[in-house]
Formats: C-alpha cells, sequence, structure tokens
C-alpha cells in the first residue's frame, strides 16, 4: 500500500500521474517513485521523500512518456528504502533490460515460496518486499501477452493485492488487477485533448482528469490501451461493468490560519456535524436507505465492525442503542473478528464503519458476516463512493469532507453523531421515543455544532496545559459509561501524534492494577461531564489524588470540581447529556495536538502511520 495511479493515453501523462500521487498523500507514506516507458525502454525515479521531491527529480532526469504507473508506499515488508519504493522492475539474468514494471498494494503471503522458486529460474531480488515476487512472476511467465502473463500469475498469488503493470515489449499496454484491494479504472476524460484511460487505487487520485470511474470487482483483470479497454471476470469472460460519474471531491489544501491539518481539521467540526446532520427535520429511517425502515424493523440485535478510532465510535454507540433504543448490541474489532468461531444471527443488523471506506479488515469482516448469513448491512462512511458503502445494502454518509491529518478528527465526531441519529431512529421504531422526545432531539442535534464552537474557544487554556505533558512518556486516561470510550479515543490520539504512551481505563477498574502505575510523573486525564456516574467518578479520582498522582479534569460547569494542588479543570460550558461525548472528544484532540506541538513530533503524518490501511 497506499496509493496507485497509472495511465496509457496518446500524449506525456507524466503530470497526471504526479498530480494524482498529490491527491493521495494524505493517506501517509514513506517512499513514492514513477515509471514511465519512453523509447521503448523503461525509465524510473523512485525517494524516501514526498512526492514534490519526486516531481523534481523527474523534471531533472526528463523523464516522460505515454504510458506509466506511479505509486505512494506505506511499508509493510521491508524498511522505506529506495530500493523497497515502488515501481519494481524484472529483469530476468538472460535479458539487457528490465521488462516489466509494476506497483503493488496489498500483502503476498506466500512470497517466501514465491521467491525460493524465483531464483531457482536465474532472478535476482534487489528489495525486501513482498511485491518484488509478483513481477519477477509475470515476467517469468511473459511470452508475447502481457494481460495474459498477469492473469496467470495472480492465479498463484495468496493475499491480497491491486496492481498496476506494464511491459516494455507492448507500450502500448496497461494491465490492472484486483483481490481484496480497491481499484477503478477511469475513462473518458474531461479534458478532449486527452486520450486515455487511467487506473487508480481510488477515484480522487482521477479528479480533474476524468469523473467516468468503473470500480473494479474481485478478481478483475483490465486491459488498457489509449483508445479502448476490456475488463476480464475471475472466470476469464470479457465483462462490461457499471460507469459511475463521481464529482469531484472538494480538496481543499489550504490551511488558511492553521498551523497543521489535524488543526484546521479540529477546528471544521462544528461545519462538518452540520453538513453531517444535513437540516434533517424528522427521525426517519429513510435517512439510512429505501430499505432501512424495513430492515430495522426485523432486526433484533446489532453488530458492530470496525477498527481503531471507528472503533471507539462503535462502543459509544453501544451505550447510546443499548439504554435508549433498548436493542442488544456487540462491538467488535474487526481484525479480529472473522478469527474467531462466533454465533451469527440472521436478524442482527451488521453495522461497519470507516473513515475512507476502504480499510482491509473491516471490508474482509463485513465480507465474513455476510457469508455466516447477516446480510442486513449498513455502512457508515465518509466516502460514498467506497467500497464499503457499496458493499452495504444500506449507508450513512456522513459528509465530514476529506481528512488529511492521519489522526482521524472529524471523522470520528461525524461518525458519533450519525450512531446517534440512527439511535433516535431506532428507538422511534421501536416505541421508545415519543413525538415530545423527538422533537427535544432534534432540537439538542441543531445546536451541537454551535454548543462544539464553544468549546473549540478553549483550546488557549488547553494549550497552557501542554507544556506539562510534553517532558512525560506516559499518561492514563480514565472515563466512566458512555466516556470511558472517549478515554480510549482521547489516549489513542496522543500516543499517535506525541508518540507518549498513554492507556484508558474505566475508573472504577483502577483499584483493579492499573492504579499501581500511579506516580507524579504521569499526569492522570480524566473525563468528568455530570452524570450519574459522577459521584463515583469523584471517589476514583481522590485515589489518584492520595497516590501523589496528577489529575487533568475535563467537567462542566453543574459537576462542583474546582481545581486544587495536584488537579487541574477545565470546565466546558454548559451540561450536555447523550451528546457529551461527541463534545468531550474536541478537548482531548486538542490537547494531544498542543503537546505534540511542544514535542515537535510530524503531526500531520505520524511516523509509522497510514491513513487508509489498505492491508491487513
Amino acid at each position: 500500500m497506499c496509493g496507485i495511479v497509472g495511465a496509457v493515453a496518446q500524449s506525456d501523462i507524466t503530470e497526471i500521474l504526479t498530480t494524482g500521487l498529490s491527491r493521495l498523500e494524505y493517506r501517509g507514506y514513506d517512499s513514492c517513485g514513477i515509471a514511465l516507458i519512453n523509447q521503448g525502454e523503461l525509465h524510473r525515479s523512485r525517494t524516501t521523500s514526498r512526492v514534490s521531491e519526486l516531481i523534481s527529480q523527474i523534471a531533472q532526469e526528463s523523464l516522460n512518456g505515454t504510458i506509466g504507473i506511479a505509486h505512494t508506499r506505506w511499508a509493510t515488508h521491508g524498511q522505506p528504502t529506495t530500493e523497497n519504493a515502488h515501481p519494481h522492475f524484472s529483469k530476468h539474468s538472460d535479458q539487457l533490460s528490465a521488462n516489466i514494471a509494476l506497483v503493488h498494494n496489498g500483502i503476498i503471503e506466500n512470497y517466501d515460496e514465491l521467491k525460493i522458486m524465483l531464483e531457482s529460474k536465474g532472478f535476482v531480488f534487489e528489495s525486501q518486499t513482498d511485491t518484488e515476487v509478483i513481477v519477477h512472476l509475470i515476467n517469468y511467465l511473459y511470452v508475447d501477452c502481457l494481460k495474459e502473463a498477469v492473469t496467470e500469475a495472480i492465479s498463484h498469488l495468496k493475499g491480497a493485492y491491486a496492481l498496476a503493470v506494464m511491459c516494455r515489449s507492448e507500450p502500448h499496454r496497461l494491465v490492472g488487477a484486483r483481490h481484496g484491494s480497491p481499484l477503478v479504472l477511469g475513462c473518458k476524460p474531461q479534458n478532449p485533448t486527452i486520450h486515455g484511460n487511467f487506473l487508480a487505487s481510488d477515484a480522487l487520485a482521477l479528479t480533474g482528469v476524468t469523473d467516468q470511474i468503473i470500480y473494479l470487482e474481485e478478481g478483475d483483470v483490465v486491459d488498457l490501451q489509449a483508445n479502448n479497454y476490456w475488463i476480464y471476470d475471475k472466470s476469464g469472460a470479457c465483462v462490461t461493468r457499471t460507469i459511475h460519474t463521481v464529482h469531484s471531491q472538494s480538496f481543499n489544501t489550504d490551511l488558511g490560519p492553521y498551523r497543521h491539518f489535524m488543526q484546521k481539521e479540529i477546528f471544521e467540526q462544528p461545519r462538518a456535524v452540520a453538513d453531517t446532520l444535513h437540516d434533517i427535520d424528522s427521525i426517519d429511517p429513510e435517512l439510512f436507505g429505501l430499505l432501512a425502515r424495513k430492515r430495522f424493523s426485523e432486526i433484533d440485535g446489532i453488530l458492530i465492525l470496525a477498527c481503531g478510532t471507528s472503533y471507539y465510535s462503535g462502543l459509544t454507540a453501544k451505550y447510546w442503542i443499548e439504554a435508549i433504543a433498548k436493542i442488544k448490541v456487540e462491538v467488535e474489532i474487526a481484525s479480529e473478528y472473522r478469527y474467531r468461531q462466533s454465533v451469527p444471527s440472521s436478524n442482527t443488523l451488521v453495522i461497519t464503519m470507516s473513515q475512507s471506506g476502504e480499510t482491509a479488515d473491516t471490508l474482509a469482516a463485513l465480507k465474513h458476516a455476510k457469508n455466516l448469513g447477516m446480510t442486513k448491512t449498513l455502512a457508515i462512511c465518509n466516502v460514498p463512493t467506497s467500497a464499503m458503502v457499496r458493499e452495504c445494502e444500506l449507508a450513512y454518509i456522513t459528509r465530514a469532507g476529506i481528512e488529511i491529518g492521519v489522526a482521524s478528527t472529524k471523522a470520528f465526531t461525524t461518525q458519533l453523531t450519525a450512531l446517534y441519529l440512527l439511535t433516535l431512529v431506532l428507538a422511534k421504531l421501536k416505541g421508545n421515543l415519543s413525538e415530545l422526545q423527538e422533537i427535544e432531539e432534534l432540537k439538542l442535534l441543531k445546536h451541537l455544532p454551535v454548543a462544539m464552537q464553544e468549546i473549540l474557544e478553549l483550546e488557549p487554556k488547553i494549550t497552557k496545559w501542554a507544556d506539562k505533558f510534553a517532558t512525560k512518556e506516559h499518561a492514563l486516561f480514565l472515563g466512566r459509561g458512555m466516556h470511558y470510550p472517549i478515554a480510549l479515543e482521547g489516549a489513542l490520539k496522543l500516543k499517535e501524534i506525541s508518540y507518549i504512551h498513554a492507556e484508558a481505563y474505566p475508573a472504577g477498574e483502577l483499584k483493579h492494577g492499573p492504579l499501581a502505575l500511579v506516580t507524579e510523573e504521569i499526569p492522570v486525564i480524566v473525563v468528568a461531564p455530570t452524570d450519574q456516574l459522577l459521584e463515583k467518578l469523584k471517589s476514583n479520582m481522590a485515589e489518584v489524588k492520595a497516590r501523589g498522582g496528577e489529575l487533568f479534569v475535563f467537567s462542566d460547569d453543574a459537576s462542583k470540581i474546582e481545581p486544587s494542588s495536584g488537579m487541574h479543570v477545565i470546565k466546558l460550558p454548559g451540561v450536555y447529556g447523550n451528546l457529551s461525548p461527541i463534545l468531550h472528544t474536541l478537548p482531548l484532540q486538542l490537547l494531544a495536538y498542543h503537546v505534540a506541538i511542544v514535542r515537535g513530533t510530524d503531526i500531520d503524518k505520524p511516523r509509522n502511520l497510514a491513513k487508509s490501511v489498505t492491508v491487513e
């Protein structure tokens, strides 16, 4: 992984490739590269720097061509070095120059055995990647047709892949293939002077080039030439796939008054939540799709599948749905769910969540659930054209806009907003939401963006806490009830971007072990709104204070928690009831951000992380 762009046309496509890579930068990467065929030879340029540096290299080397492939890589096999960067070339010992070039997203699970076989056939490996076995395998199988060689090669692969491949001997042809990783075909360029066809791992990469997109299906192989394309399904039959008109997504890379995209996206949350609610005036199932009323009336349980931040939004929803709608909810980490024996029920609504809608573990868990007979499915996602939305029969699009910072902010709060709306819809269908309650809940939801803006104005107070954290290497986060998942999310944000080790616990669990960690060197951050558990939480805070721990408390006006020796308090204006988890998320995001500022980390592109995790 992480990003693929490919093109074959009648004119130079170098700028199309590099612009496409630039549009995929927000996903996170540690190297990038491009390969083109010019005058019958393969040429490439690679770097462990940014795409801007690659563009400079291309200019210096005067690279150009009418066919090419490009890639941003997030390392899986092999360190982030130039030798491991894509595209990879294949040259057999009896060939004078490289014959095949390839870029790949995914992981090949049987690469060790393939490598042994290929080395015995005279192929020399120059990288530590699993990808290099694919390019050598295609070269080994190549006779006179690249499409046939790719089709034969993928029959030997185990794992996930999206491929874009070209051959020196066929400079008019680009071949793509997908299994388990997304790949789209772009056709009918918007610019009439461009005659060509395109491949990408994300339609976003082709914005401004074409709005005519085909989403390749599992097992598809596509043969592209400048004036035509052919798609073959996994049985080898030539097939027709639906062309979708995809409207250009907003991609504002102007930071404005902000220092980082993460800060900008934190402050975009009131607008993002307002857009996610899009002026709803009633709590109706049809908000989630035309079949939603029928499907929701058939269910007696819910299974939520997600990873990372999205998993924490699912944990929060469990509290809401069980308390308000009175429906049993299970929340599973997607990467674990499909590898254990579970008890399926056809009357379960399976909810999948992902910012990108391309998260490999969540897509695989969804497929597993459907194979078990759980076909009532709902996607909550930020990308309407994503694989996850296409795989589910119901969907709610969160309208957060493109999130560039790797650490999720507005995607999380908009997911929570959608989940609370779902809670109300289910409660109404089950007869657990009166007409009067519906009116009151709608009023609270419409006020949510205003309340969020008021909390963001606390940034100067939160900034003052950052210096106290900057020298620390460990932190504890505490919450109770529906705020425990928010504590988990707060800990995740701090460790993602400041690299401080942080853990979150239900505050009542302190005395069952974590209290042993408490010293004056470990700050303890507490989410402490006014609710039925506040007095219990105050007792837990007293346990920390009695052991010399230093408390940093996010509370509200009604809590009667005051600053004292060893206890710092920031009070959020107002008491928010069931919407409190959404609002208490914001100060935790700001705290993580400003601690990272003091520590001088790469906030928008934290080390070792990628925005869209398209491998298992």
